[in-house]
């Protein structure tokens, strides 16, 4: 149960009649009580055959009914092969028996007033559930009126300038029973507006049966004819339960006899006849008689009596005259080994004629193909010879050489060595030790400048000494040295000319 304070009817079995169904209403935690009864007919009734039927009647009078439906099925015959139907025809066998196949849609019929109530079936998709659609009218009852012709039952406002509001049942899953009850909108002449689901009721499907109402949103259903509404939502859930959720193999009573023997219990009935008149059936569910001159029986029971009769034909020459006999019996054997030999012939002959079909269409199409190659070479040949080869190439191609009287004359290479400035290194000098790359070129030699110390004597020592320091530096410059030049050597006084004994052991003093 959603909520113990939700009007809940409940659908419970009659213990004196199986084929009844009591609702019980209960509402803010009250206790049951029975509200209506929910009335199936007696399949084993002539009039009950190939066809739904029920009603909804007063749990304390049955005889008073609220709500009917009555549906018949729709009838197919089976397709059968050509083999299949010449098997058939062959052995004498009756007729294929036709199918009865469940509508998607039935009416509800209302009483007190008049009133039919469509519901039609929408088949769901892959995203989609399930949902059965009906509408209701907005205004159900007329205004008092004191005139005559307002007291017409058959006069009144066209139905489709009355506003109908459209509901939808709708499953709630696609392995689900359940089902809920949306007002989705309104329908004016055809014009429908669609509208926000609000949500009216809730069924839960199982044997018993529970249709909750959901009182919250009623005040939003602008239906004049409340009790109409319920009776609908009631009736019309359980007819979907029985037709679409869960229906019985025998939902619309063709046989008749499986479904006497299950409503009774399982009980053997009593084959004596009986004195007293059968059941009357629901008044406007179920005819009287169907079998009243000049009606037309159904395809069922018209297949049920030619299978009778070819039955009871076939049996009556069977008691006085003996079966086949085996020479019969090869006959038909070799018949029907000769015939299908010759189907097989004829399947072969089939596939052959095939064959050489698709092999000529294969053979034409390579003719074709060689056809169109050559008119495209000689097509390429002729433009050839029209306008020549040359730019014809594509960009990643290499364009073709020419001859070697077109080259022009290349210029004469230099001499890496006579561009490349040949610099003299440094001259040595005395008291430096040379720790630079000699591979490096060196910078040419700078003239000498007078100074003391020059002369034959001692001026070759001072002067070397005096000119070797800036070309020193500028070395360490050249090659990238960072740190810092060398000390300068020891310099002689400027009063004399020393010797180069005496300036070694000079350089040995400073060093030690």
């Amino acid at each position: 149960m959603l909520d113990e304070n939700l009007p809940t009817f409940r659908y419970k079995s009659s213990s004196d009649n199986p084929l009844s169904s009591i609702l019980y209403f209960a509402q803010r935690g009250d206790e049951p009580s029975p509200e209506y009864l929910f009335k199936r007919p007696d399949p084993s009734l002539p009039a009950s055959r190939d066809k739904y039927a029920a009603a909804l009647c007063d749990a304390y009078n049955p005889d008073v009914v609220y709500a009917e439906v009555t549906v018949d099925p729709d009838w197919t015959q089976p397709t059968l092969s050509a083999a299949e139907i010449r098997a058939q025809a062959q052995s004498g066998a009756p007729p294929t028996v036709a199918t009865a196949m469940i509508p998607d849609n039935f009416n509800i019929q209302l009483y007190n007033p008049d009133q039919s109530v469509t519901v039609k079936m929408l088949q769901g998709g892959w995203n989609k559930t399930d949902s059965w659609e009906f509408e209701l009218p907005v205004q159900t009852f007329k205004l008092p009126s004191a005139s005559e012709l307002d007291r017409d039952p058959g006069r009144g406002s066209p139905a489709d300038l009355v506003p109908r509001i459209m509901f939808r049942w709708k499953k709630d899953g696609k392995l689900s029973r359940d089902m809920t009850c949306y007002m989705c909108g309104k329908n004016l002449g055809g014009r429908k507006n669609k509208e926000p689901d609000i949500t009216i009721a809730f069924f839960k499907a199982s044997r018993d049966s529970v249709v909750t109402i959901y009182e919250p949103n009623l005040h939003r259903v602008e239906v004049e004819d409340r009790k109409g509404l319920e009776l609908v939502l009631l009736f019309g859930a359980e007819i979907i339960k029985d037709l679409y959720l869960n229906p019985k193999p025998d939902v619309f009573n063709v046989s008749g006899t499986a479904a006497a023997i299950a409503t009774n219990g399982g009980k053997r009935k009593n084959s004596r006849p009986s004195g007293g008149t059968p059941p009357i059936a629901m008044s406007g569910a179920l005819g009287t008689n169907n079998t009243t001159p000049g009606s037309r029986p159904s395809p069922t029971q018209a297949s049920h009596s030619a299978s009778a009769i070819s039955s009871s034909a076939a049996a009556k020459p069977s008691q006085g005259l003996p079966g086949p006999s085996s020479a019969e019996i090869e006959a038909e054997t070799r018949r029907l080994q000769a015939m299908v030999e010759r189907e097989e012939r004829e399947r072969e002959k089939r596939e052959r004629a095939e064959q050489k079909r698709i092999k000529k269409m294969l053979e034409e199409e390579e003719k074709e193909a060689r056809r169109r190659e050559a008119e495209i070479s000689k097509e390429t040949e002729r433009l050839r010879k029209k306008y020549g080869i040359e730019g014809q190439a594509l960009p990643s191609q290499p364009a073709p050489a020419a001859g070697p009287a077109h080259n022009p004359p290349l210029p004469p290479r230099t001499n890496q060595s006579q561009m490349t400035p040949q610099f003299a290194p440094p001259p040595p000098h005395w008291g430096y030790q040379q720790n630079q790359n000699l591979a490096a070129p060196a910078l040419p030699p700078r003239p000498l400048s007078a100074g003391p110390g020059s002369g034959p004597g001692g001026g070759g020592g001072g002067g070397g000494s005096g000119s070797g320091r800036p070309f020193q530096i500028l070395n360490s410059l050249w090659h990238g040295g960072g740190g810092n030049p060398p000390p300068p050597p020891h310099m002689n006084p400027p009063g004399g000319g020393g010797s180069r004994p005496h300036g070694r052991k000079a350089h040995r003093k400073k060093s030690m």
